[in-house]
């Protein structure tokens, strides 16, 4: 059974930081491109970073400058490092994984809470 346990969610302040973390387990991690999404209330679920296999990274231009997202596929990890962080940024953030192999395997996690004060 695969599953991906989102953790490092929380409130900060404005222009502060925080790191989220996506262990996934129960599948071959490094064939799956990894990628967090967010969701603020009304709002549909966007993209923010996703990283390939290999380690190509894309980000939501909204977000380039100020998050980082990165994977260790020795650990089973991949993580969003958020920095400046602002208002806007607050939403339920979501990590997915996309197999390489086939379009039938493509999984979330639960999501974490980040909430940023002004």
């Amino acid at each position: 059974q695969v599953q991906l346990v989102e953790s490092g969610g929380g409130l900060v302040q404005a222009g502060g930081s925080l790191r989220l973390s996506c262990a996934v387990s129960g599948t071959i991690f490094r064939l799956y491109h990894m990628g967090w999404y967010r969701q603020a209330p009304g709002q549909q679920r966007d993209l923010v970073a996703d990283i390939t296999p290999g380690g190509d990274e894309n980000y939501a231009d909204s977000v380039k400058g100020r998050l980082t997202i990165s994977r260790d596929n020795t650990e089973n990890t991949v993580y969003l490092q958020m920095n400046s962080l602002k208002p806007e940024d607050t939403a339920v953030y979501h990590c997915n994984a996309k197999s390489t192999v086939s379009k039938r395997y493509d999984y979330w996690g639960q999501g974490t809470q980040v909430t940023v004060s002004s």
